[in-house]
């Protein structure tokens, strides 16, 4: 009898019952590779491997379908708080959709946005900025936010992220609010959210929102400045005052031609704003673009050399503006203003700090691929924490105010200007007249 049981358990261990599926096979390589590749970054953001490890080994032995796995590998990328990452279906899966589960990836549901941008200042919610159907249904910047959905605005907003995060990879905490507020004010195209607010007049008022079918986007200033032009990814105008103003909206390979453009119109104003919010990132050369800042012919060595580059070179003081919608390049663009000492940078928050260096894991099944990051760009800055899940952290963080909202005003664009004429002296190592700057006469 008891040779019986030995043979039978021995039977059991050699019989292949224990060997893995195809699934489980991925599902396995991913958590190696992610561990191999992403082990600093995870420790960084104190994430517990083990923990992920074995929560996604016993959830592999469920999965039953292709669609089954892919939904797998994207909760486990969504856990790795990296703004990157994402699952990539190749030729084997192409075509696979995801399941109609009501989430944001259901494609089965026809979404669009609100329109409605929304700031904290203080402990409290307003209104930012209004466009599409929240223009439509008179919501007016400045206006206190009461309810949302029938919920404090705090805990709707909470409840979006939280839902949400199953599913989306976010760097930071800083990151997922300003989605939430910018772009997770979205929902079933036809559907309605219920608004109460109180206006800047004192008034009360109950508005209702009706989704569209478009995408309205709301990153960026919360009001553009008059006269605002341009082309491609760089915009420009004179500010009140004989102040330059810069948007730049995305960093593609071209981005310091187009700021030679930009600069050529502006000629050689008292300072100069550049703002990124909403900058999706791109490519560029580094030092390319901030030498479109020295002054020509000479060169910048705070941090590192920098030496005069482009056809319309500008010295004079600098003001940069960024918030949790700017990612990736963007923030090594606008962060490199601030760290290598060119320029003062103030902000709403920190930048997203989603940047950083990238890889593609290959899965054993080739049905699909993980992109994901493996450290932080510009690891010295910051005193040697870079910028992934981190942010650039501005020398100053200005909140917005709500009566100049009431006004159709950009408070950060405003705070910009008054600190033009009080400068923060031992901020910037940057110091325009050393390098021969002087500003036109107005």
């Amino acid at each position: 009898m008891l040779s019986a049981v030995v043979f039978t358990l021995y039977s059991f261990f050699v019989s292949g019952d224990f060997s893995q599926t195809p699934y489980q096979e991925d599902i396995q390589s991913a958590l190696d590779q992610i561990e191999k590749e992403c082990g600093d970054l995870l420790d960084l953001k104190e994430i517990s491997f083990m923990k992920l490890e074995k929560e996604f080994t016993k959830r592999a032995k469920k999965i039953k379908t292709d669609q089954d796995e892919f939904v797998l590998l994207v909760e486990l990328l969504a856990r790795l708080e990296d703004g990157h990452a994402r699952v990539q279906l190749t030729e084997k899966t192409k075509g696979l959709l995801w399941p109609e589960d009501d989430s944001l990836y259901d494609s089965s549901i026809t979404r669009g946005d609100s329109g409605l941008a929304v700031c904290r200042i203080g402990k409290k919610y307003y209104v930012k900025a209004v466009a599409g159907p929240a223009k439509d249904a008179n919501l007016q910047p400045g206006s206190e936010i009461l309810k949302i959905g029938g919920q404090k605005p705090g805990a709707w907003l909470e409840e979006k992220i939280e839902e949400a995060r199953r599913i989306v990879s976010w760097s930071t905490e800083h990151q997922a609010f300003f989605w939430a507020t910018h772009g997770g004010l979205s929902g079933e195209a036809g559907s309605r959210l219920k608004v109460e607010v109180k206006q800047f007049d004192g008034k009360k008022k109950k508005r209702t929102i009706s989704i569209g079918k478009s995408r309205v986007r709301m990153p960026g200033p919360a009001f553009w400045p008059e006269g605002l032009t341009g082309e491609k990814d760089v915009s420009h105008t004179l500010l009140p005052g004989g102040y330059g103003y810069l948007y730049i909206r995305r960093c593609k390979s071209d981005l310091p031609e187009q700021v030679d453009v930009a600069m050529e119109a502006l000629g050689n104003p008292r300072g100069l704003i550049i703002d990124f919010r909403g900058n999706s990132g791109g490519g560029f050369d580094h030092d390319d673009l901030l030498g479109r800042f020295v002054p020509e012919g000479q060169t910048m060595s705070f941090v590192k050399s920098i030496s005069s580059t482009g056809s319309s070179q500008y010295g004079g003081p600098i003001i940069v503006i960024v918030d949790g919608t700017v990612v990736s390049a963007g923030e090594t663009a606008s962060g490199m203003f601030k760290e290598e000492g060119r320029g003062y940078m103030i902000g709403e928050s920190p930048t997203a700090g989603m940047s950083a260096a990238k890889i593609t894991l290959d899965l054993p099944t080739g049905k699909f691929k993980l992109y994901v990051s493996r450290y932080s760009n510009k690891g010295r800055w910051q005193e040697g924490k870079g910028i992934e899940g981190l942010g650039i952290q501005p020398h100053q963080l200005v909140e917005f105010r709500a009566e100049d909202l009431a006004k159709g005003k950009d408070t950060l664009i405003l705070e910009a200007l008054s600190i033009f004429e009080k400068w923060p002296e031992g901020e910037v190592p940057y110091q325009p007249q050393k390098f021969g700057w002087k500003a036109s006469a107005n």
